[in-house]
């Protein structure tokens, strides 16, 4: 059961995520607090009435900037919902489902992530949607179509990025194709991990492709690699509770 998940804003003039928040489960409340990140951006504005970003804030039912991010099961669609996920059909937690799903929408610019935990077999694993497919040529969109579970994809640093130094393109090997990039909070840790166990040891494969679902929910990539000893997810400061 997922029981901590982050909230990322985007910057409307850097387009930098930041992670302004984390949602926890404690017991049968819910616990939400502002990170460092939300402090990293004079245009950030914290969310309805919490207001202070030091406080701490806790309620018994889902926050509804959270809840309102979660499809309703009364939708048509809601089944295909769960496929794209890679969920079976059934009651699913929330904070599992926004995890899983990112609680993006339309209207904003924030998304929902898990902070990954080492495994029983002390391996760092995180499935999460490929970004900027809405970006790419035609031809790339259709060689996403053609991808197959447990293909095998390839890391490469985005040099010469602008808004990102440590973004992470994703392509395939053979024929090269760019399907997408890691998304940008998860691209510094993810670098991080290839810079302490090597590149050899960072695997990327495709979990699934959703050639009829919107782009954000395309292509579901995992990311998988050794636990480096001493290791903790999520620990740059932007990270860090300000509750």
């Amino acid at each position: 059961m997922t029981n901590r998940v982050f909230l990322a804003w985007r910057d409307p003039e850097s387009r930098r995520w930041l992670p302004v928040g984390q949602l926890s489960r404690e017991s049968d409340d819910f616990r939400f607090v502002y990170t460092k990140g939300a402090e990293e951006s004079e245009r950030f504005v914290p969310f309805g009435r919490m207001t202070d970003l030091h406080a701490v804030y806790v309620a018994n039912e889902l926050f509804p900037l959270f809840s309102n991010r979660l499809m309703p099961r009364s939708r048509p669609e809601y089944r295909d919902f769960l496929i794209w996920l890679g969920l079976d059909p059934g009651d699913h937690d929330a904070l599992e489902l926004l995890g899983k799903s990112g609680g993006a929408r339309a209207t904003d610019a924030l998304q929902v992530f898990p902070c990954p935990e080492p495994t029983p077999e002390n391996t760092y694993v995180v499935e999460y949607f490929s970004h900027g497919i809405r970006h790419l040529p035609q031809s790339a969109r259709e060689r996403i179509g053609d991808l197959t579970p447990g293909e095998a994809l390839l890391l490469l640093q985005d040099l010469q990025n602008p808004n990102d130094p440590s973004a992470l393109l994703m392509r395939t090997a053979d024929p090269l194709s760019i399907v997408g990039y890691c998304p940008r909070f998860y691209s510094a840790e993810f670098s991080k991990l290839i810079a302490l166990v090597g590149p050899d040891k960072v695997k990327v494969t495709v979990a699934g492709v959703n050639p009829d679902a919107p782009l954000q929910f395309r292509l579901r990539c995992r990311l998988s690699a050794p636990w480096p000893a001493g290791f903790t997810a999520c620990s740059d400061d932007v990270f860090q509770s300000l509750g």
